[in-house]
């Protein structure tokens, strides 16, 4: 019944996880900073800017993520020629496919960071400009950390989110977790059992994130 884990022995199995820890480690990372630029600009004084970083969330959370991925390796590779700094086929997969999680997963993060910027009270904000701080300074010294930490518990469900996300970087070749289960799918006839040790590796990486995250929102809440 078991025969199948012969053929894919731990180190490729583990390795396909591997490669889905470190698709979310990096795109989570980016997609923190680019999400936390876009709130910076939805909040922004500048209109042009306000207005770059609604239309981006509002145009990209309603593009399906298989699209996403798919047009950074047909669109940029094929077409445009982007290869990310890569020669290798599998290295500029694993790229291409950071990039698109990361332009996909910043809209949700900005959405997030937003909220939280709105329960920091305006006064605070007001006073800060009344001492000479300006924008930058006021959002970066007051308002941010704030809000992240009221955010703590969303952006740990886009994080998880993140995760399973991960599994569409298969379109387009990337060798993690699910591109391996569809291979021994293929292969084998135990699909039950083979969904079943899949779905157990992913329960394994987002629960404890959950669990992480959750306990540390409820302690550095904020009171108000």
């Amino acid at each position: 019944m078991f025969d199948f884990l012969s053929d894919y022995n731990n180190p490729t199995l583990l390795g396909a996880f591997w490669m889905t820890v470190k698709l979310t480690v990096i795109s989570g990372l980016g997609s923190l900073i680019w999400g936390t630029l876009l709130a910076a600009m939805r909040v922004s004084p500048v209109p042009l800017m306000r207005g770059f970083g609604t239309a981006y969330v509002n145009i990209v959370r309603n593009i399906p993520l298989t699209v996403i991925i798919i047009f950074t390796s047909l669109g940029l590779a094929d077409v445009f020629g982007v290869t990310m700094g890569a020669s290798d086929f599998q290295v500029r997969g694993f790229r291409l496919a950071i990039l698109g999680l990361v332009a996909y997963t910043a809209a949700f993060v900005c959405e997030a960071i937003r909220s939280g910027i709105n329960t920091v009270p305006l006064g605070q904000a007001e006073a800060a400009r009344a001492i000479g701080l300006t924008f930058s300074q006021t959002l970066r010294l007051i308002i941010l950390p704030q809000a992240f930490r009221a955010v703590i518990g969303p952006l740990a469900n886009v994080l998880i989110a993140l995760t399973k996300n991960t599994t569409v970087a298969a379109a387009i070749g990337v060798a993690e977790a699910a591109y391996l289960m569809k291979g021994m799918i293929e292969k084998e006839a135990q699909v039950l059992l083979i969904g079943a040790v899949f779905a157990f590796g992913f329960v394994v990486l987002t629960l404890p994130t959950g669990l992480l995250l959750g306990w540390l929102s409820k302690r550095l809440a904020v009171k108000r």
